[in-house]
């Protein structure tokens, strides 16, 4: 049986991971130094406002501010309700208002290990020739997007959008820590691919990464944009994200469209 963390080593985690010394982490806190390295030797026991603080600092995720705060001897700070809970019903109908205002345009709602939550008809639409055991709750959208049973085959710059995609999860690694998301990771690289992204040297880099899907009715191109909850104080709705597609040309738009009409 593995043993648990100590709330030291849980800090000298989060605090090499954000890249910063004892001193710039005491320094940004406003306590000494040598305090912080009784903490994180355990011959210090840190306040339950000094965890806080510090978690505040290094810019935790919630669910890891809890962790912190369980490593330490506290309770946790910040609840984690599902998304059924009568408490976020105003969050569902917000959720679900984003995603059917969006339409002819694909939407849908992720949580943290890129599960989807909802999805409105358009994206739906999208997923209908995927292999059903991707789709089997909980279906996880990046499998989704770049397995070969998934939307790889109709993925026109598949190297691209791998490119993008993988980018995308190390950074989102980075910030939480999350083991789950480092397992997804290598399992997507291992998925076969159409080759690297090189781009030609004059090529101009471009502006935002589009996904190019050959669909029935001709090439369709869209740009993602994401939008969270702002200032959650609960896990799960930190957690929370709901991607947007839009029509990168005239040409998708009209597909869009006419997909939905």
């Amino acid at each position: 049986m593995q043993q648990a963390q100590s709330f030291g080593d849980h800090l000298r985690t989060w605090r090499q991971r954000r890249r910063m010394s004892q001193l710039d982490l005491a320094s940004e806190a406003g306590i000494s130094t040598r305090h912080l390295s009784f903490v994180e030797t355990g011959r210090a026991a840190p306040s339950r406002d000094m965890v806080l603080q510090l978690a505040e600092h290094l810019e935790l995720p919630l669910r890891e501010q809890n962790a912190l705060l369980v490593a330490a001897g506290f309770a946790p700070r910040f609840g984690e309700r599902k998304l059924d809970d009568p408490d976020l019903a105003s969050v569902r109908a917000a959720m679900d208002l984003v995603l059917k205002a969006h339409e002819p345009n694909p939407a849908l709602a992720i949580d943290r290990c890129w599960n989807l939550v909802a999805a409105n008809g358009a994206a739906l639409k999208l997923m209908g020739a995927i292999a059903p055991a991707l789709l089997a709750p909980p279906a996880n959208m990046l499998r989704v997007s770049l397995h070969p049973d998934g939307l790889a085959s109709r993925i026109l710059n598949l190297g691209e959008w791998r490119s993008h995609i993988f980018a995308r999860l190390e950074r989102q690694i980075d910030v939480t820590g999350d083991p789950g998301l480092t397992d997804l990771l290598a399992e997507l690289r291992s998925y076969p691919s159409s080759g690297p992204y090189a781009p030609p040297l004059r090529e101009a880099a471009p502006v935002i990464t589009p996904l190019k899907l050959q669909t029935e009715a001709g090439v369709l191109s869209m740009f993602g944009v994401t939008t969270l909850f702002g200032m959650p104080q609960d896990v799960t709705l930190d957690e929370l994200a709901i991607e947007t597609f839009f029509p990168a040309d005239a040409a998708s738009a009209d597909i869009l469209a006419r997909r939905a009409g």
